[in-house]
């Protein structure tokens, strides 16, 4: 996926994937994941994804600091 944000372009294909979280099962309308990503620019973010009743309803990129990127780490 790619988005642009502020001008800047964030996508997964040319991103370093860091970590990804899941959370429920496959099918879950509830559960849903977050990939943490780096550009190679050094700038992170995160890819969600998840079904209709998830934090996540679809998919999209959410642009997020480097000390946001470290709490995210520390938590999953």
């Amino acid at each position: 996926m790619k988005k642009t944000i502020c001008k800047k372009e964030y996508d997964t294909a040319t991103g370093t994937l860091i970590k990804k979280y899941t959370c429920g099962f496959f099918g879950d309308p509830k559960g849903y994941e977050e990939s943490l990503y780096q550009t190679p620019d050094g700038f992170y973010f995160l890819y969600v994804y998840g079904g209709e009743a998830s934090i996540y309803p679809g998919e999209d990129i959410l642009r997020i600091g480097k000390v946001k990127a470290s709490e995210w780490l520390e938590n999953h």
